[in-house]
C-alpha cells in the first residue's frame, strides 16, 4: 500500500478489533484518565431521579467505564476485544459485554447514555451512529470524547513528534478526532464540544509503556529499541526533582442528543 493510499485509509478497516491485544497490559496500567470537568459536563442534566444506564462503546480496559460507574452510573462496556476485557479492572457497577459499536446487542430504547472514549475513530461511523441512535431513549444523550494531545506544551509536542515519526505517519495520528461523521450524521442535534486540560504524570516506565499501549507503534526489534532510546532521552530532558513528567491533554467532549 502507497503512503498516499495508506494515509486515506478509512480507520475501522485496520483491524480495530483485535490490534490491541498484545497492549492490554500496557493499557491497563498507562492509558490516561479523562478530567472531573469531562464527566461532569457528560452527566449534567440527566434525569437523576432513577439511575442512569450507559453504554460505552469501545470500553476497552474500562477506565471511563469506571469514572462514570463512581457517579453511580450502571455501566455496560461494550469492548469486542477478549484480551483487553480480560484486562479490566472489576466495578460493581461495569458490566463487560462483547459487542461492536455497529452491533452492541442492546435492547432499542434501553439506555440512556451512549459514550465513545477514544474509540469514535475506529468505528465505521454511518452504522455506529445508527446502532448509537436505536439503543438511546428518546431523553438520551450521546457524548463523543477524545484526549487530544497538546499542540503548546514542550514535553508533549515532542512526544508526539517521536510517535509520528515511530508511526510512519499512521492514519489514526492525523484523524484522531474523526468529529466530522458525527456532525454530518442525520441520527443527531444539537451537538456542542467542550474542552477541558488534562495532565498525566508519568515516570520513565510509564512514559514507555503509555507509548507501548499505542496500537500502530513497534513492539519489537530494532524500530522498539529506538522508541525506547527516543523516550529516555525525552525523560532526561524534562523530568522534574521527583522524578516525572507530565503529557498534556487537551480533552475535548462532544455532545448530542437523538433526533426522534
Amino acid at each position: 500500500m502507497n503512503k498516499s493510499n495508506f494515509e486515506t485509509t478509512p480507520l475501522h478497516t485496520l483491524n480495530p478489533l483485535n490490534r490491541f491485544s498484545d497492549r492490554a497490559e500496557n493499557y491497563v496500567k498507562y492509558r490516561p484518565s479523562y478530567p472531573a470537568d469531562a464527566i461532569n459536563i457528560i452527566l449534567e442534566g440527566l434525569d437523576r431521579n432513577s439511575q442512569i444506564v450507559a453504554a460505552d462503546i469501545g470500553a476497552g480496559t474500562g477506565i471511563s467505564s469506571r469514572l462514570l460507574a463512581e457517579r453511580g452510573v450502571n455501566v455496560i462496556a461494550i469492548e469486542p476485544n477478549v484480551e483487553m476485557r480480560e484486562a479490566a479492572q472489576t466495578h460493581p457497577l461495569v458490566e463487560f459485554s462483547d459487542g461492536t459499536a455497529e452491533f452492541t446487542k442492546l435492547a432499542e430504547q434501553s439506555v440512556d447514555l451512549v459514550t465513545c472514549f477514544q474509540a469514535f475513530h475506529w468505528f465505521n461511523p454511518e452504522p455506529a451512529l445508527s446502532e448509537f441512535h436505536r439503543i438511546l431513549k428518546p431523553s438520551g444523550r450521546l457524548a463523543v470524547v477524545w484526549n487530544n494531545r497538546d499542540k503548546e506544551d514542550d514535553l508533549t509536542v515532542e512526544y508526539s513528534r517521536i510517535v509520528r515519526e515511530a508511526s510512519k505517519n499512521h492514519p489514526a495520528e492525523s484523524r484522531m478526532q474523526s468529529v466530522e461523521p458525527l456532525v454530518a450524521t442525520h441520527n443527531f442535534l444539537n451537538i456542542r464540544e467542550y474542552t477541558f486540560t488534562y495532565r498525566q504524570q508519568l515516570d520513565l516506565t510509564g512514559l514507555i509503556g503509555r507509548a507501548k499501549s499505542v496500537s500502530y507503534l513497534p513492539s519489537e526489534g530494532l524500530a522498539d529499541k529506538k522508541l525506547i532510546d527516543n523516550f529516555q532521552e525525552l525523560y532526561q530532558r524534562f523530568c522534574d526533582e521527583n522524578g516525572f513528567v507530565y503529557l498534556v491533554y487537551r480533552t475535548s467532549v462532544h455532545l448530542a442528543e437523538p433526533i426522534n
